[in-house]
């Protein structure tokens, strides 16, 4: 019987957990990384599992959805939670990790593995002979983006992300807030509306015009002249110092919407889509922004009804290769058409270090059990891991699928209300998550190697 064996590029998060938990299962890995032959514009360190951003991996908390993905994989035995606890820093209630001993822990437990050899140099082309994870990151290089684009068609590659807030439905007051489609086309229950005064709209409008923006990385600059001409693409606060009525003839537009309280429309209207089938979920129509996560709290809860609303992600503008991942991708992380070939990563369509690293664990292991001849192991949309990979595979209800942090707004919903507001409803979610976790996925902690 032939020696089963992967390839995964990119030694990133997402790659060195792919290749890690492959290596668990007894497959040999061969893993490419192009450092330090050639770095992105965001890398400067030489080890792998390099963290180009903060150095936090956000909430410990249970009762935060990336808190509870964090104990999911430790549960699982993840190699980047194992380093992040080993070389974690004082932060309060979040993990935050030293950049250089987390890198130095990761590269060290993947070159001192037997079974994963580490080759370095850029990759320009996929095997299609091999199994494959490819885990590049939302910097891939042209050349290797080219040879995606083949796999994909073109046309399932993204090159930039410019995307709305996501609001927790459940904390949207509806005294303010009313269910409508304009005209009265569709599914009323697909849009919230958001009414305003003309006094409401003249304060949002000088807070939105004057709000803080996020500084731009080297790496983004090209995003700061494509959006003049993208006007798809264009911030909401962009659109806004294009004169004061702009937005009122745009996005914010409250012709057919009239108000249920006085038959009238309003002087503007802010529309809320549904994001997902449950309804969990709502994104602020036209409202993608390049404001800092702050000011997108302060100045969008001055929008009448979302005054207390809890944001599941703020708004992104930033150079972020991506997949248009359903229907592409398996909730193995695998493409639909080419069972041997595997994504992991933010390009798949989720965001964040934990998120990326939880993607590389499914893809790795999957991998690895293709190469085994076994089956596969999809994780249920009651578990965090598990709900990303389903809204990778399939997306939410709206037609352009955007990428996504952990969140408690993607995982299955429980038939009956919970009782006693949001922290008991995510207590509640944690708590189903990781008895589904030990009872049913504790061989992977336990079973620490097979080879």
């Amino acid at each position: 019987m032939a020696e089963a064996k992967i390839k995964v590029i990119g030694a990133g998060l997402a790659g060195c957990e792919a290749a890690y938990q492959a290596s668990r299962l007894g497959v040999k890995v061969e893993l490419y990384e192009m450092k330090p032959e050639k770095f992105t514009p965001a890398h400067s360190y030489s080890g792998l599992a390099e963290l180009v951003c903060s150095n936090s991996l956000r909430s410990n908390q249970l009762n935060n959805a990336v808190g509870l993905l964090k104990a999911e994989m430790q549960m699982l035995g993840s190699l980047i939670l194992e380093a992040a606890y080993a070389t974690e820093v004082p932060a309060g209630s979040a993990l935050a990790v030293n950049r250089e001993l987390f890198s130095n822990y990761v590269t060290d437990k993947i070159k001192s593995d037997p079974n994963i050899t580490v080759i370095e140099g850029e990759v320009d082309k996929i095997d299609a002979d091999s199994i494959v994870v490819v885990a590049s990151g939302p910097l891939t290089t042209e050349p290797l983006a080219n040879a995606i684009s083949e796999i994909t068609g073109g046309g399932e590659l993204h090159f930039f992300d410019a995307a709305a807030p996501i609001v927790d439905f459940s904390t949207v007051d509806l005294d303010k807030a009313f269910f409508a489609s304009r005209y009265g086309k569709g599914s009323p229950t697909d849009y919230l509306n958001c009414p305003m005064t003309e006094e409401e709209y003249d304060a949002f409008y000088n807070a939105l015009v004057s709000a803080d923006v996020a500084p731009l990385k080297a790496f983004d600059k090209e995003l700061q002249s494509d959006l003049t001409v993208f006007e798809g693409c264009m911030p909401v606060e962009v659109m806004a110092k294009r004169g004061y009525d702009t937005l009122r003839f745009g996005p914010m537009k409250p012709v057919g919407l009239p108000v249920p309280s006085t038959g009238e429309d309003a002087y503007a209207t802010v529309q809320l889509r549904r994001e997902n089938k449950e309804g969990t979920m709502y994104n602020i129509v036209g409202f993608q922004t390049h404001l800092t996560f702050g000011e997108q709290k302060r100045v969008f809860r001055m929008i009448p009804g979302l005054e207390g609303a809890e944001f599941f992600r703020y708004g992104v503008m930033h150079r972020n290769t991506y997949l248009n991942s359903p229907g592409f991708l398996t909730p193995t992380y695998a493409t639909a058409n080419r069972s041997s070939l595997f994504f992991a990563g933010q390009m798949t369509g989720v965001e964040g270090y934990v998120e990326s690293a939880s993607s590389g664990f499914v893809a790795g292991v999957n991998a690895a059990r293709l190469a085994l001849g076994e089956e596969p192991i999809i994780f249920p949309k009651e578990t965090e891991i598990g709900a990303l990979a389903h809204y990778v595979s399939e997306g939410g209800v709206s037609s352009s699928f955007q990428p996504m942090n952990a969140n408690f707004g993607i995982i299955a919903p429980f038939e009956k209300k919970i009782k006693g507001g949001k922290k008991n409803r995510n207590e509640a979610y944690a708590a189903r998550s990781l008895s589904i976790i030990e009872s049913d996925f504790g061989f992977f902690k336990k079973n620490e190697n097979t080879r």
